[in-house]
């Protein structure tokens, strides 16, 4: 008997929190390649490796480089990894939640004309990592803590994870 093959597919078996950690890998993973895409990304003649002098911007918002791309693809990629497990998917949030607020505080901290500004970021790239850092870590608290609630006070009905009788 395959229990895999349920009508509501294989979501069935994540937790809240491993889906947030799969939405927000998938997220990550579609920011970092529409960066190299031409059209979404306006001046894409002037994306350059790293630095303050990449004047490629995402959806004409957003300052990127080559290296900024490249990093969301690999936060993306970690995000989908460690949404195999509850513990991995909180570790996931929370931790990439931090970089995030790190990267905020960085970015008000440095003159965003200078060569600090290696990534680089600008004052929407700011805002949102502060918006994301926030997001990130609030979600990977309360679905993680819903989690840890939900294992430790049941079995799971028949069907989850048991073999019936």
């Amino acid at each position: 008997m395959s229990y895999a093959s349920s009508s509501r597919g294989l979501s069935a078996r994540r937790t809240n929190i491993q889906v947030a950690a799969i939405v927000f890998g998938i997220i990550f993973l579609v920011i970092g390649v529409l960066g190299f895409i031409p059209g979404i990304t306006a001046n894409y003649s002037a994306l350059y490796f790293a630095g303050y002098d990449s004047e490629a911007v995402l959806l004409g918002v957003f300052q990127v480089s080559i290296l900024h791309n490249v990093i969301h693809i690999l936060l993306g990629l970690a995000g989908l990894w460690m949404a195999r497990s509850n513990s991995s998917a909180k570790t996931y949030l929370i931790g990439a939640g931090v970089l995030y607020l790190l990267l905020f505080i960085y970015g008000l901290i440095i003159p965003l004309n200078g060569a600090a500004n290696f990534v680089p970021f600008n004052w929407a790239d700011n805002w949102l990592h502060l918006g994301l850092g926030a997001v990130m870590i609030i979600l990977g608290f309360v679905l993680g803590s819903d989690t840890a609630r939900s294992s430790s006070g049941s079995r799971g009905s028949p069907g989850e994870g048991s073999i019936p009788n």
